[in-house]
């Protein structure tokens, strides 16, 4: 065994490695990241030869990293190329992989699968000898499709690997804007005296969608919007927000205080679920593109109560944010495709300016489509008054893409696939995160169980059931769509 570096995807014919992982380690290679001696193997149950694997993906990544594909870099990268066909579920395919591997020290296994193959996948590792001391495994969240499935997983990949040689990915960690509210918050004096909740009214986070179920319905029926994306992308999201500055940037530091924050959610259990969430499902509507089924239509007919929309209002129960709610919303089928984090700041305490118009500061965080940040101020409008100053809301915009034109946007799997082989943890989530976020998802699903709360409809196209505006306008305050 030399010092040679590998990076085994399982799925790697699977859509999330087509579109994600291979787009990502072709543009790290074409900017100098990767190691030279870097092997590459994909395998799944698929048979292709290592040269018809190496077509496959040449004419996926022309596709889809068009305009940046280059046959020069191509040539780079295809000798990097090794496929390894079998089922993950027998010994065949370990014994194969061992050979590929036997000249790699250092080996990071990137399970682009269903959940449900984890456990076993770490299993064979183990007994084929291939989860050594230099080897890593990174692994899709969720994991499991509660707190008991998951503690389940976990333990079977901790049977095979320690902790600090797991990577629990979610995806948005790797997002460029999220990365950017470390340096919001911590680098920047203006914000940090007023991040409380003397200052802060409410804080609104949304991840809404245009598209549906679709080709997904199977995975997303057992598993639905709050568990697919509210256990992962919103809580971690909302982690950054309300986190306390950590001591420095060690993976661990920062994980702690988004531990804390977990553990300070005031629990929803089935005596508020009615009054601080709302479940919402898809019917038919129409969107940009026309026409488009209702969610059940789209898994073929029949009765589901898997819920498409999620709204909830969360209280963190500490001294920085005891009183502000935090309100989480996610659904598919709405009227845009929007992720973004609204900070809404208290009015000024005595305005010595007419109330008409007078507006609070707000910061709003978009994530996508467009990554930017504006703040609103209050500012005087230009015109001669004899009956008191006018005024109208501006915004300080702060554009990404217009800031850094010329810099190609990343794909948020190269920071993580890059995380993954150097070792660094920072982007990437630890056990008692994951399981911390489940015992709360699972105190709501089980609330919604005892009072049978079926999912709203609502029309696809539009901005989800009329609940969720009442969800915050009992507080006197309204989404920001």
């Amino acid at each position: 065994m030399t010092d040679k570096k590998a990076i085994v995807i399982f799925g790697a014919t699977g859509d999330l490695a087509q579109s994600m992982l291979f787009p990502s380690l072709y543009f790290l290679d074409a900017d100098g990241f990767l190691p030279a001696d870097l092997t590459i193997i994909g395998t799944s149950r698929s048979r292709h030869s290592d040269a018809e694997f190496a077509k496959q993906i040449h004419d996926s990544l022309a596709k889809r990293t068009a305009p940046y594909f280059s046959e020069e870099v191509w040539a780079r990268f295809a000798p990097r190329l090794h496929y390894c066909p079998g089922d993950a579920q027998r010994d065949e395919v370990y014994k194969a992989l061992a050979g590929l591997l036997k000249q790699a020290a250092e080996i990071v296994f990137h399970l682009a699968t269903s959940p449900d193959f984890f456990g076993p996948i770490a299993r064979h590792l183990k007994a084929a000898g291939l989860a050594h001391k230099r080897a890593r495994i990174a692994v899709e969240k969720p994991l499991g499709h509660d707190l008991a499935s998951s503690v389940k997983i976990e333990t079977a990949l901790e049977e095979a690997f320690t902790e600090d040689r797991i990577f629990r990915v979610d995806h948005y960690l790797g997002k460029e804007t999220v990365q950017n509210l470390l340096a919001l918050r911590f680098a920047n004096t203006l914000f940090e005296p007023l991040w409380n909740k003397d200052s802060i009214e409410h804080v609104q986070i949304t991840v809404a969608e245009t598209l549906g179920a679709g080709g997904r319905w199977s995975y997303y029926d057992s598993y639905g919007a709050l568990r697919d994306v509210v256990q992962n992308h919103l809580l971690q999201l909302l982690c950054l927000i309300a986190m306390e500055p950590p001591a420095n940037l060690q993976p661990d530091s920062v994980r702690n205080e988004k531990v804390k924050v977990l553990h300070s959610l005031r629990p929803i259990t089935a005596n508020e679920v009615e009054q601080q969430t709302v479940r919402g499902q898809y019917t038919k509507g129409f969107t940009e593109d026309g026409a488009v089924p209702g969610y059940t239509e789209e898994r073929d007919g029949g009765q589901s109560d898997t819920e498409t929309f999620v709204a909830l209002s969360a209280h963190i129960d500490n001294w920085r944010w005891a009183g502000v709610p935090f309100y989480l919303r996610t659904g598919k089928r709405m009227a845009t495709r929007n992720t973004q984090i609204v900070v809404q700041f208290r009015p000024v305490p005595h305005s010595i300016f007419s109330r008409r118009g007078l507006m609070a500061n707000r910061l709003t965080i978009r994530l996508q489509p467009e990554e930017e940040i504006s703040l609103s101020l209050m500012n005087k409008t230009p015109s001669l008054e004899q009956d008191g100053m006018q005024l109208k809301p501006l915004s300080l915009n702060l554009s990404l893409i217009d800031a850094f034109k010329k810099t190609r946007r990343r794909i948020a799997y190269e920071r993580l696939m890059l995380g993954a082989l150097s070792g660094s943890q920072i982007l990437f989530v630890r056990r008692d995160e994951t399981e911390a976020a489940w015992a709360w998802i699972d105190a709501i699903a089980e609330g919604w169980k005892q009072r049978d709360m079926k999912p709203l409809p609502y029309a696809a196209g539009t901005s989800g059931p009329s609940a969720a505006y009442v969800l915050t306008e009992r507080n006197g305050q309204t989404w920001y769509d």
